[in-house]
């Protein structure tokens, strides 16, 4: 009796967690549903740089792809310049950001993303898990690419819908943020193309009609900053991350057998492989462990943009590499299943891609899922 009692007060207490960052960014008793293990938290000397090459997507093709190949092969991250975008739009996508994430609890509340979509608006990730909070909010909506401009009406329509008229300015700036964010990543598949002997066309052909995802993410300050973590360790699941983030810093990444952050790099943009791409090369590119980090003076803010193919395009190497590599190590899968699985079955971390392909050897049976 005394445990069902224990049970249902822990219950009730899940309910009530809110993330208000207006309320809690100043506080240190902040709620335990935030704090993550000692062994998991951030610790003050990963502040160390990762030195991922800073590639000029204008420079000489050859020597492109070689750098592309070197950093997919070590860690699966890199920065690029030169890339053609707009440094007004990307000035203008921040601020917007900014007026929607300063908005009182309830006004963000109206795009409340809904249990199992991918989109709307998240305050962490209360009333979904239990524990290993992220110190954050997010604003998501698709992006899918098509012919005659639907990519961009569709963000206005979505924003428009859920945020009222007056957010048509905002719809319109990530309608065109998205149009060249899908526009770079084709010109990034080309060269990943090259890179693993495949050709510019393959994967430029595959993700050309992309359903992609575009998200806005703001950390607030944090008083107790080695406790929480912005965002815990993971990887994408997505197929290719092309990440803006302002001068505040706090990615970081996993490589060398320790916490490495990748310093921010004025007209910079930081990209890197997903597990879907990783299926995708057979396995030859690898998705890298990465989280976010959190400070107790300033928030953060970063623009990412989630390449993902269609929903219903089937997920398989080229032949050209199931000829060099025979062994299979993931199954064939649509990104709708996967995408499924993130929202409804498991929490993304740093083996989703093995355990959802061995979800889907075993005819998709959530007993053979690990408890989260």
């Amino acid at each position: 009796m005394v445990v069902a009692q224990k049970e249902a007060a822990a219950d009730e207490q899940q309910q009530v967690v809110v993330f208000d960052a207006a309320r809690l960014s100043g506080r240190s008793d902040i709620p335990e549903q935030f704090l993550w293990p000692e062994e998991e938290s951030p610790t003050p000397d990963a502040g160390e740089e990762l030195h991922v090459p800073l590639i000029d997507l204008s420079g000489d093709a050859a020597e492109v792809v070689r750098q592309v190949r070197e950093a997919c092969e070590a860690h699966g991250f890199f920065q690029v310049v030169n890339h053609g975008i707009d440094a007004d739009l990307v000035a203008e996508a921040h601020r917007c950001m900014d007026a929607f994430f300063k908005l009182q609890l309830p006004e963000k509340q109206r795009a409340q993303r809904q249990p199992g979509d991918c989109c709307g608006y998240a305050s962490s990730f209360t009333g979904r898990f239990a524990s290993k909070l992220p110190w954050k909010e997010t604003l998501s909506f698709r992006a899918k690419a098509n012919t005659g401009g639907e990519q961009q009406q569709g963000v206005v329509d979505y924003l428009t819908e859920k945020l009222g008229d007056e957010y048509k300015h905002h719809g319109e700036v990530y309608g065109r943020y998205c149009s060249e964010m899908s526009r770079l990543s084709l010109e990034i598949m080309e060269v990943l193309g090259e890179s693993l002997g495949v050709g510019r066309r393959c994967f430029r052909d595959f993700f050309q009609d992309n359903d992609s995802i575009m998200r806005l993410n703001y950390y607030p300050p944090c008083q107790r900053p080695l406790q929480t973590l912005g965002t815990g360790p993971h990887c994408d699941p997505t197929s290719l991350t092309i990440l803006h983030q302002d001068h505040v810093g706090g990615l970081q990444v996993f490589a060398d057998g320790r916490w490495l952050s990748i310093r921010p790099h004025a007209g910079a943009f930081v990209v890197n492989i997903g597990d879907t791409f990783m299926a995708l090369s057979n396995g030859r590119y690898r998705s890298c462990l990465h989280r976010a980090v959190v400070n107790s003076r300033v928030p953060r803010r970063s623009l990412a943009f989630f390449l993902c193919p269609e929903m219903d395009k089937l997920v398989t190497p080229p032949p050209e590499l199931l000829l060099l590599h025979h062994q299979r190590p993931y199954p064939d899968f649509t990104w709708r299943t996967l995408l499924d699985f993130t929202q409804k079955h498991y929490r993304a971390d740093m083996k989703t891609l093995e355990v959802f392909s061995n979800w889907l050897r075993h005819g998709k049976d959530k007993a053979a899922l690990p408890s989260f």
